[in-house]
């Protein structure tokens, strides 16, 4: 009895033993560091740009605007947008005087009342003429009366004179009548103009010969037509814009604070265009005045516009118009052997950079001296060789010496 009691805490303590083990080796173990699961990549050399990118439109460079050189009725434009036109030659839009407007009952009647005005002047004027043409008669024969009677001595030279006198000025009052019944008939005239409604009082064959025919002043091709139907236009409205497709230039509006860092010269890269591939060009002018424009999601910003030329053969880009769309690309630094890292790799680090390189298994704070940025990576210039492992995207769980591993692919 007394040998198996002694067995029973044998065994008891055995178990008991192991229990304590199993919790002593799970403690030790849950108090042991743990590898933080990280992206890795590794530094290595490849080619480097920094670029600015922004919408842009395609515009001929040289436009020209053909405006109406005076009011009136232009009839119907025969030709369509991308007709060849030549200087001097071309007419691009045939320009007749505009019918008189609709008159309303209250100024037709105060019109006819100023015609009815005109023919009782003209009436009075003619009056006038016919008085003083008997004025003049009798004029005359006084004088040719005292004429006859001076070579008989019958009345002295001074009484030939004082006849010769009054003959002269009835004749100059009789000029002055006729002057004013001339006034009377053209007032009359133009009073009876003013009374003229659409299509009265005109004649066909004047009209083709008071017409105006507006040539082309340049040659190209015609881009806008602004009335191709008959319409009545004011002097210096637009009719037509002439240009030549194939001198093509491009404009970027960029923001101004990205504008100061392009300059004449630098190399463009045209993307989606709508044809293949890219095309090349080069900054030809950086405009020096800025413009406020309103983006999309309604802030105010300050634009500047950038003028680009294409350096590629026209028949690479033919099928482009004036404006068109496209994506412009402005390269402000390129390098072909830089070393580089992700941009998500780096973090400031007092008044520089920073970056996590993993070695032996932990992660190590590293200073690095930092060049050129773009919107991806970073040009490096020292503190990292080339084929180290760094950490992208550190979390606030690393910190210099902590054990990392690279984060199982899903």
């Amino acid at each position: 009895m007394a040998i198996n009691m002694n067995k029973a805490r044998r065994r008891v303590w055995i178990v008991r033993g192991g229990v304590v083990a199993v919790l002593a080796l799970a403690l030790t173990y849950s108090f042991l560091p743990r590898a933080v699961s990280v992206d890795i990549t590794q530094v290595a050399r490849a080619p480097f740009e920094v670029s600015i990118r922004d919408d842009g439109y395609t515009r001929v460079r040289e436009v020209y605007v053909v405006s109406a050189p005076l009011p009136g009725r232009v009839l119907r434009f025969d030709g369509n947008v991308g007709d060849e036109v030549i200087a001097g030659e071309t007419v691009l839009a045939t320009i007749l005087p505009s019918d008189p407007a609709m008159l309303d009952v209250r100024t037709r009647t105060e019109l006819e009342a100023v015609e009815r005005a005109a023919d009782a002047a003209l009436s009075l004027a003619l009056a006038d003429v016919a008085r003083m043409e008997a004025a003049v008669d009798y004029a005359r024969t006084e004088y040719q009366r005292t004429e006859e009677l001076t070579r008989r001595g019958a009345v002295s030279e001074a009484a030939l004179d004082r006849a010769e006198l009054e003959l002269r000025t009835q004749r100059a009052a009789l000029q002055q009548v006729v002057a004013a019944l001339d006034i009377r008939q053209h007032e009359l005239e133009t009073a009876r103009a003013a009374l003229l409604g659409p299509g009265e009082g005109q004649d066909a064959d004047d009209t083709l010969e008071c017409c105006v025919a507006v040539r082309a002043p340049v040659s190209g091709r015609i881009l806008r037509i602004y009335h191709e139907s008959e319409s009545v236009v004011a002097a210096g409205q637009p009719l037509v814009e002439l240009g030549d497709p194939a001198d093509l230039e491009i404009v970027v509006d960029l923001l101004s604070t990205d504008a100061v860092r392009v300059s004449d010269g630098d190399a463009v890269v045209v993307e989606r265009w709508g044809g293949e591939g890219n095309l090349n060009g080069i900054v030809d002018l950086v405009e020096p005045y800025g413009f406020t424009k309103i983006s999309s999601l309604g802030i105010e910003e300050q634009r500047v516009n950038v003028i680009i030329s294409l350096s590629d053969p026209a028949t690479e880009w033919q099928r482009l118009g004036h404006g068109y769309r496209i994506e412009a690309r402005v390269v402000l630094w390129r390098g072909v052997n830089v070393l580089q890292v992700p941009l998500s790799a780096l973090f400031r680090e007092g008044e520089g950079w920073a970056l996590f390189i993993v070695r032996n298994g932990r992660a190590r704070l590293t200073p690095v001296e930092v060049g050129q940025f773009n919107p991806d990576a970073a040009e490096i210039l020292g503190g990292l060789e080339e084929g180290a492992q760094v950490i992208m995207h550190p979390s606030d769980r690393i910190a210099d010496g902590v054990l990392v591993e690279q984060r199982a692919e899903d």
